[in-house]
């Protein structure tokens, strides 16, 4: 079955989208079909290791977001299946300095968000300094300063579980790469207050044997089981876990509960258990799709035996498979379709919400003045230990957001000197990126198309070609195709007629992350000040 095709899935949801005609609408990807059902996934972005918590009739979503800035996603939702990125939890990295270069693949681990005495609370596990905790009473406004709740080297993936006699506990799991020691999960006792934890923990499950790589551990409670969801297997191979205990440090049965079967779905696991006023329940999850990153699926979820059946079982052999498409969760009424943002026309007095920087960001990086309809990225000089864009914190960026899309600019490099060789430009960012890199020589201006194989490892950026340009002005775009996000890069001087630069290329993931698109404004290191680049639009669309 295809996912609808735009034309027709805007012709039913016309009397929805009337509802609110200030949400944004994708043009690229939409998981509500407009007729009360979903397609997966229902996002096509990459929101890895979702957790999903409900306050009401509210949901809220957060994820992974490791060295980017800022951290810590929160999504708004209504229905469960459309999702609006509303602010981030953590404006910056921390700790601060530490942040303030890129840290790729570090940083914000698998989080968990709760919802506890008319408080929001998320913990992550950030694998070189411990585990942190923020809060909010308002998920759309300003979260309180972190809180290190427990130092450790290796301490991934928490999440907490205040119980019905009033303790609090938080179970965990461990990063290989710096406890030296994987799938184990470790249950502690936790202040009530949720600020630290108050002893070593027991290990409670251990996945050597049998469930290779048990990770990403969500505690809860039900008819007196206690229960820990935990993927294993692998992010791209394995499988949804579930254990129960009628006490806190077990002994834990165990039971696969959701695979990829026949599907075409890979890896379906980690994410969120979440019930509906009404008594539904559902489950999020994520799948590693490369390049595209972790995108969020939405399946159905019940209950036999007081162990949880999730998707579809097509064969018969007890294991839920994930579904395509179903009907919507019964939340009592129909809501307006939204989608996260993508397209950025620069004419709000601030950047739009989906950007993200490669590092902590520096207010000196760009400006955004009221009444300008575009964006000045000012040319900041490269780390002197940068040895190509890999290691330049201010690249500004933002997530694939479909399986094919097409991203267009417009870019004006301004100088101040031909001989500081500035440069700026349009990315597409992974361990290889490509660009359309403008640059002056000589008084002339020309677009080069780049590319950095292997640049997390330090490969030098070569120029692939080149082309002189007739003015300091440029039209970018970039046409990805899938299924496995092919790229073109094209080019044109007058905004009309494009001319296709370079060969097409194959984007790549990031350190833990999906490929991403976005914008750069650079000086060689050391150059004491620059120039600048105005941007005038960054548009998503088919």
């Amino acid at each position: 079955m295809k996912v609808f095709p735009i034309y027709l899935f805007l012709l039913i949801a016309g009397s929805i989208l009337a509802q609110n005609k200030d949400n944004y609408v994708s043009e690229v990807w939409v998981a509500d079909q407009g007729d009360g059902t979903y397609t997966n996934p229902i996002l096509h972005s990459d929101y890895s290791d979702p957790d999903v918590a409900r306050a009401g009739d509210d949901y809220y979503m957060t994820a992974s977001s490791f060295n980017a800035a800022p951290g810590l996603p929160i999504l708004h939702s209504k229905d469960m299946v459309n999702w609006e990125l509303i602010n981030y939890a953590l404006p910056q990295q921390v700790p601060v300095e530490h942040f303030k270069t890129p840290q790729h693949g570090n940083g914000v681990w698998a989080p968990a968000i709760r919802y506890h005495n008319n408080e929001f609370y998320i913990y992550w596990g950030d694998p070189d300094f411990g585990i942190y905790m923020v809060k909010t009473d308002d998920p759309a406004g300003e979260w309180e300063q972190p809180v290190l709740v427990m130092e450790a080297k290796g301490a991934i993936d928490p999440c907490p579980l205040w119980d019905e006699d009033g303790k609090a506990y938080l179970v965990h799991a461990w990063a290989g790469s710096r406890a030296g020691v994987k799938s184990l999960l470790t249950v502690r006792k936790m202040s009530t207050d949720g600020n630290k934890v108050l002893d070593e923990g027991r290990h409670v499950f251990d996945g050597h044997e049998n469930h290779e790589t048990v990770e990403g551990s969500k505690f809860y409670k039900r008819n007196g089981y206690y229960y820990i969801f935990a993927p294993a297997g692998g992010v791209s191979t394995g499988w949804q876990l579930i254990l129960r205990s009628k006490n806190i440090y077990g002994p834990y049965e165990e039971k696969v509960v959701l695979e990829q079967g026949s599907t075409e779905i890979n890896g379906p696991h980690q994410g969120a258990w979440v019930e509906t006023p009404k008594g539904e329940d559902w489950f999020y999850h994520f799948q590693d799709k490369d390049a595209y990153g972790r995108i969020v699926h939405l399946q159905p979820m019940s209950w036999e035996n007081d162990w949880p059946v999730m998707g579809e079982d097509q064969d018969g052999n007890g294991i839920g498979e994930p579904v395509f498409q179903h009907q919507k969760p019964n939340v009592g009424k129909s809501y307006a379709i939204v989608t996260p943002k993508e397209t950025d026309e620069f004419t709000s007095d601030s950047l739009g919400i989906q950007w993200q920087w490669n590092a902590n960001s520096n207010v000196l990086w760009h400006a955004k003045l009221p009444g300008n309809d575009y964006l000045r990225l000012f040319s900041i000089a490269q780390p002197e230990e940068a040895k190509n864009l890999w290691d330049v914190p201010n690249l500004l960026l933002q997530k694939f957001p479909a399986p094919e899309f097409t991203v267009s600019s417009k870019i004006t490099l301004i100088p101040e000197d031909a001989k500081k060789q500035h440069k700026a430009g349009f990315i597409i960012m992974g361990r290889d990126y490509f660009t359309l890199t403008i640059t002056e020589k000589n008084g002339k201006f020309f677009l080069q198309q780049t590319e950095a194989k292997n640049a997390d490892k330090g490969a030098e950026e070569k120029v692939l070609e080149e082309k002189q340009l007739k003015s300091n002005t440029v039209h970018v775009k970039v046409e990805v195709s899938k299924p496995d996000a092919k790229c073109q890069l094209m080019y044109s001087e007058n905004g009309k007629r494009y001319k296709k630069i370079g060969k097409p290329f194959q984007a790549r993931v990031g350190k833990w992350i999906g490929a991403k698109v976005g914008l750069f404004s650079i000086s060689p290191a050391g150059a004491k000040r620059g120039g600048y680049a105005d941007v005038e639009y960054f548009r998503i669309t088919e």
